[in-house]
């Protein structure tokens, strides 16, 4: 854990980034320690660590058992889809990772090469990335269930030599057979793979083509385990593909030693648990949060880690992230607000709870979107515990900003994101590119170097890698999103960029609205989009969910929420429409896809994202919008 004041940490790391690294090195294992700290001479493409040798599955798992803890509980998987619950020692879960590993060297694969893990919340999806690492293999993770022709950019742009993939996925809403979208991915990739590993599940099992596919068990049971092979610091460990502009999907790039460092320094210091407590990042192993905090950061730090598969309502009521709470004794819970709102529009009293203890967890950390106060404040209430509203990306890897419980805890202010970790230089510029004062939104942007553990660069797009984050400004980062800094230096992140609204030449942040709107004690949760106006140029339009408890009219609540924004934001927001919703449309990772709003309400052909949880949604938000008066376009599939 790191010592002194939060204040003397961050200032150290931004004064004296070598010194502060260097130290923080400490806290893994290395084959050969690094001497070079950071490397800048091929500068954007700055690197940490460049002459440090490891293996990130070593100091995920070997080290830990090598000190005599091969018996602390490892990984705990929970799936109430299946009714199964199945326990992972660190010795246990070591034995299957280097038998995968074997499996794997035994279809060639090597270090660089690159293996696309697509699979469900099943323990084999972790074996399979850990197992990549043990190797020095690049995993690129794809969330399981993603459509074929999504499927196929991916494979076509890392060009795996081996798929490894499941039978199906199990939601609530049924199964999902995932062999025929590999095969359709197949049938239009211009790469294709030497090898698919499936591994059946009892409920779905897939027949095999010779020649291609093979069972995991079977694979298993002739693997001699592998051991760890060492990598370069500066070595990919995966890639993981986040949605771009222009349709291609941008791979991020993660090395080994940076992203080993500054998640184990995340564990202790920001989310303050220690080795042998139980972390729980309710997140697809897909998704960066698993990556990051359901995978890799709770065994870097020799924790246990919680792998759900289910969800935070249905599987089977509220009560599922209460339960898992009380059964395993979880510390800190992190969770899209999406989740909390969801709880709480079926259980906005809290009931469930009386039945569970949930006494073990000591924080509740919130991502992924903006956390509206109100959602917070309804957790803190309920839940008894500290809540950390934090920021971070994709790109970034671990958050930019939160609230450093393992060093000193500060106090909530609601609608901020609180403060920026070790390394991150966060600032905001105006529209001219210069520095904005305190209390002036702009662009939220962070400092050349970014600190370890952020992106290196795209797979195999350094250009685009600069044109997307660092030439809008030069010497910076451009993080997308838009916000400001107070002057006690809490961030506060407004908005995407393009999802700042400009009425008449008045920039509003979607943030602010939906704030406004997520007050009122019926609404559940909403979103706010700029819609076209020939007049006005955008005019705000909002969604609006209701509780289930909600007490009055729809049209009231409508009323309501206009007079709310005339009355804290003013005229100058034009916020005169909304409708209401049963539900918003949102990826699998919770977000709700405002960008697709927004074209529905232009009128704009719209095609059916990839990343959508349910695409049957998309035609009853074009009938509530036509219904206020937008001539809504069809959606198509």
């Amino acid at each position: 854990m790191t010592t002194g004041s939060y204040g003397q940490c961050h200032a150290k790391s931004l004064a004296e980034p070598d010194e502060f690294w260097r130290e923080t090195a400490r806290c893994i294992s290395w084959e050969r320690f690094p001497e070079i700290i950071l490397d800048t001479s091929s500068a954007p493409f700055n690197r940490w660590f460049s002459d440090g040798q490891l293996n990130t599955c070593w100091n995920a798992l070997d080290r830990h058992v090598q000190d005599g803890h091969g018996d602390r509980l490892a990984l705990v998987y929970d799936s109430p889809v299946t009714g199964v619950i199945r326990t992972y020692t660190y010795q246990l879960l070591l034995d299957e990772v280097s038998r995968f590993a074997g499996a794997l060297r035994g279809q060639g694969v090597g270090r660089g090469d690159r293996v696309l893990v697509y699979m469900p919340m099943v323990p084999e999806g972790l074996i399979a990335m850990l197992a990549c690492a043990r190797l020095g293999a690049v995993h690129c993770t794809v969330f399981g269930g993603f459509a074929a022709a999504e499927l196929a950019t991916r494979i076509d742009d890392c060009t795996p030599k081996v798929i490894v993939a499941a039978s199906c996925g199990i939601e609530p809403k049924g199964i999902i057979r995932y062999m025929p979208m590999i095969d359709a991915a197949l049938e239009i990739a211009r790469h294709q793979p030497e090898t698919v590993i499936v591994y059946q599940r009892d409920v779905c099992v897939s027949p095999l083509r010779p020649g291609r596919d093979l069972d995991w068990n079977a694979v298993m049971a002739d693997a001699v385990p592998a051991a760890c092979v060492s990598v370069s610091a500066t070595d990919p460990l995966y890639i993981l593909y986040t949605s771009g502009t222009t349709g291609q999907p941008k791979g991020v790039v993660r090395d080994n030693g940076g992203h080993a460092v500054a998640l184990t320094w995340s564990m202790a210091n920001l989310f303050d648990v220690s080795p042998g407590e139980v972390f729980w990042a309710a997140s697809d192993i897909g998704w960066q949060v698993g990556h990051s905090y359901t995978l890799y950061g709770p065994l870097l730090a020799g924790c246990t880690t919680v792998l759900f598969e289910g969800k935070p309502v249905g599987t089977p009521d509220a009560a599922a992230f209460w339960r898992v709470i009380e059964r395993h004794k979880v510390v800190i819970l992190l969770t899209a607000p999406t989740a909390i709102r969801a709880i709480r529009r079926e259980d906005s009293e809290g009931r469930l709870l009386e039945d569970h203890d949930i006494s073990s967890l000591r924080a509740l950390f919130l991502a992924g979107e903006r956390s509206d106060s109100d959602t917070i404040m309804w957790a803190e209430d309920k839940l008894g515990v500290q809540v950390v509203d934090h920021w971070w990306q994709t790109e970034s890897g671990w958050p930019i900003t939160g609230n450093p419980l393992g060093i000193e805890v500060f106090r909530t202010r609601y609608g901020s994101v609180t403060l920026p970790m070790p390394g991150w230089d966060v600032q905001i510029l105006d529209g001219n590119g210069k520095p904005a004062p305190f209390g002036s939104q702009g662009a939220i942007v962070a400092s050349l170097p970014l600190p370890p553990g952020a992106l290196v660069t795209l797979w195999n797009a350094d250009e685009r890698f600069r044109s997307t984050y660092l030439d809008e400004y030069p010497g910076y980062y451009s993080t997308g999103d838009a916000g400001y800094i107070d002057e006690d230096g809490y961030v506060w992140v407004m908005a995407r960029t393009d999802d700042v609204i400009n009425v008449a030449g008045h920039r509003i942040a979607t943030g602010a609205l939906e704030e406004i709107l997520c007050s009122h004690p019926d609404v559940a949760e909403c979103a706010v989009i700029g819609a076209a106006d020939g007049l006005k140029g955008q005019v705000p339009v909002g969604l609006l969910v209701l509780k289930d408890s909600a007490t009055k009219l729809p049209d009231d609540v409508v009323v309501d929420v206009v007079s709310m924004v005339a009355s804290r934001i003013g005229a100058v927001a034009c916020f005169r429409k909304a409708a209401i919703v049963d539900r918003l449309p949102k990826t699998r990772s919770g977000k709700i896809l405002r960008a697709t709003i927004q074209a529905i309400a232009d009128g704009r052909s719209v095609k059916t994202p990839a990343t959508i949880d349910d695409p049957a949604i998309l035609p009853e938000i074009a009938d509530a919008l036509r219904s206020i008066g937008y001539a809504a376009e069809a959606v198509a599939a």
